[in-house]
C-alpha cells in the first residue's frame, strides 16, 4: 500500500519506517526542510532502539521516502497518517492546531479516497474536528471526494518503539464506516498472522482507549511512590512489598517500581489532558489529579532526601548524578526527574556533574545555557567520570550500565560515600557493608 504520514518526530518516523520495513511504500512529510534534508542524508533526529538500521535500509532500497510536500505525497496514496505534536496548553489541554492544519492541507490536496488516520496522541472527539477540517478544506475547491477519519493511536514505549510497533500486543483502530474498516484491517493483517491482534471500536472510543491506557499505567505508578514514601515513615522496606502484591496475578509486577517520579512527552501530558477534558464536561476527576500531584511531588523526593542529609545550604558540595534521560533507552529528557533535581541542587547551591548513555546531546541543547557557561554542571562522557570528588552520587535513571556499579572504584574517586537511589536499583545492605550511606524510596 502506499501510506504518507505527516510529521516525523518520535511517532511518525517510527511509523513511517516500520510500515516501509513490511514492504509498504511510505512517505514521510515534515515542514522543516532541515531535518527532511538529514534524514535523506541518514541523521537520525531522535535515539531509538533498533530505529536507525530501519530507516537507512528502508530509504536506500526505495521504500522510505522523505519530503517537505505533502501535497507530493498524497498522489495515489490510500491512507495519510497524521503524527504531529499535540503540546500542552498551560490549562492542561492539547493543543490541536497541528493537527488541524495537516487536516486542513490533506482536504486542499484530497483527488481521490483515502483513509485519513490520527496517529497523535488527541483528546476524545479531535477526529470529529479533523473530518470536519477536510470537508471544509474541501468546500472551499468545489471538490467532491470521498473519506473517512480513523482513529489509530499507537502504544509504544520509547526504548521498545520498534519492537512494540513490529510485535504489538494490540492494534487499536477506531473506525465509521466498513470501507476503511477493510482498508486498515489489510494496512496491519501481516501484524496479525499469528492471532488477530486488531480491536475495532468507534472513533470515539479509540481515542479514549489511548488516555485510558496511559492513566492506568501513571495511577500504578504514583499508586507504588505514594506507598514507598509511606514505607520510609513506617521503617518497611518496599522491595518486599512489592514483591509481595506483584505475586497476585490480579495486580502483576509491571509498573509497580516506586522512584523519583515519570517524566516524558506522555503520560504527564496525557493525565493532564485527561484531567483538563473532564472538567470541560463538568466532572472532577479525583483520582487523576492525585496522579497528577503525586507524581510532581515525587520529584521532589530526592532533594528532601539531599537536604536532609547535608542540609539545606548545599555550597561547596558537588554532586555526581547518574541519568539524565526521564527514562533508560532514550535520550528525551522532557519533564524527567533529573532535570527537576538538578535545578534544585544549583538553586541550593551545588554543583552537578551529569552522565547519561544517550541523553547528554539533548541536556546540553535543552537544559539553560547558564547552567554550562558558569560551571555549574559538567557533563561527562564517562560513568565514573560524574563520580570523581562528589559529595555523593545520585542514580536518577536506571540504565544497564548502572545496575552493578564498582563499588571499590567509587571508593576511590568520591569525597564522600553516600548513594541516593532514585530508582530502588540496589541493595541497602550490600553498600552498607561496602561503608556507603544509602537513601533509597522506600528502602534503608
Amino acid at each position: 500500500m502506499k501510506l504518507a504520514v505527516v510529521g516525523t518526530g518520535y511517532v511518525g518516523l517510527v511509523t513511517g519506517a516500520c510500515f516501509a520495513e513490511m514492504g509498504h511504500r511510505v512517505t514521510c512529510v515534515d515542514i522543516d526542510a532541515e531535518k527532511v534534508a538529514k534524514l535523506k542524508e541518514g541523521c537520525i533526529p531522535i535515539y531509538e532502539p533498533g530505529l536507525k538500521p530501519i530507516v537507512l535500509r528502508n530509504h536506500e532500497e526505495g521504500r522510505l521516502h522523505f519530503t517537505t510536500s505533502l501535497a507530493d505525497a498524497m498522489v495515489d496514496t490510500e491512507i495519510v497518517f497524521i503524527a504531529v505534536g499535540t503540546p500542552p496548553g498551560e490549562d492542561g489541554s492539547a493543543d490541536l492546531k497541528y493537527v488541524i492544519g495537516v487536516a486542513d492541507e490533506i482536504g486542499t490536496n484530497l483527488s481521490e479516497y483515502a483513509v485519513v488516520v490520527t496517529k497523535s496522541t488527541v483528546p476524545v472527539g479531535t477526529a470529529e474536528k479533523v473530518d470536519a477540517a477536510v470537508r471544509q478544506a474541501l468546500d472551499k475547491s468545489g471538490a467532491d471526494v470521498p473519506f473517512d477519519v480513523v482513529s489509530n493511536p499507537e502504544f509504544l514505549k520509547e526504548g521498545a518503539a520498534v519492537e512494540d510497533f513490529m510485535k504489538p500486543d494490540r492494534i487499536v483502530v477506531g473506525v465509521s464506516s466498513d470501507r476503511s474498516r477493510e482498508v486498515m484491517r489489510e494496512l496491519y493483517k501481516d501484524f496479525s498472522r499469528n492471532h488477530d491482534r486488531i480491536l475495532f471500536m468507534g472513533v470515539k472510543d479509540a481515542e479514549m482507549t489511548k488516555y485510558a491506557g496511559n492513566a492506568m499505567l501513571a495511577t500504578k505508578i504514583s499508586f507504588m511512590n505514594e506507598v514507598a514514601n509511606l514505607c520510609d515513615r513506617l521503617g518497611v522496606d518496599v522491595e518486599n512489598v512489592r514483591l509481595g502484591i506483584g505475586s497476585d496475578s490480579r495486580i502483576g509486577y509491571s509498573f509497580i517500581y516506586p522512584g523519583c517520579g515519570y517524566g516524558g512527552s506522555c503520560f504527564p501530558k496525557d493525565v493532564r489532558a485527561l484531567i483538563h477534558t473532564a472538567g470541560e464536561n463538568d466532572y472532577k476527576s479525583l483520582v487523576l489529579q492525585a496522579v497528577h500531584e503525586r507524581n510532581e511531588d515525587q520529584k521532589h523526593v530526592l532533594f528532601r532526601k539531599i537536604t536532609a542529609r547535608f542540609g539545606e545550604d548545599l555550597s561547596g558540595l558537588t554532586f555526581g548524578m547518574w541519568g539524565v534521560a526521564f527514562k533508560p533507552g532514550t535520550d528525551d529528557i522532557r519533564e524527567a526527574p533529573a532535570v527537576v533535581l538538578m535545578e534544585e541542587l544549583l538553586a541550593a547551591g551545588a554543583r552537578v556533574k551529569a552522565y547519561d548513555p544517550e541523553a547528554l546531546e539533548a541536556a546540553r541543547n535543552e537544559l539553560p545555557g547558564q547552567w554550562f557557561a558558569n560551571g555549574a554542571v559538567t557533563l561527562v562522557r564517562h560513568q565514573y567520570e560524574a563520580l570523581e570528588d562528589v559529595d555523593a552520587m545520585a542514580l536518577v535513571t536506571e540504565w544497564k550500565p548502572f545496575r552493578h556499579p564498582d563499588l571499590r572504584a567509587m571508593k576511590e574517586m568520591m569525597k564522600q560515600l553516600v548513594v541516593f537511589d532514585g530508582r530502588n536499583q540496589y541493595d541497602p545492605q550490600s553498600l552498607k557493608d561496602e561503608g556507603f550511606e544509602y537513601f533509597g524510596i522506600g528502602r534503608r
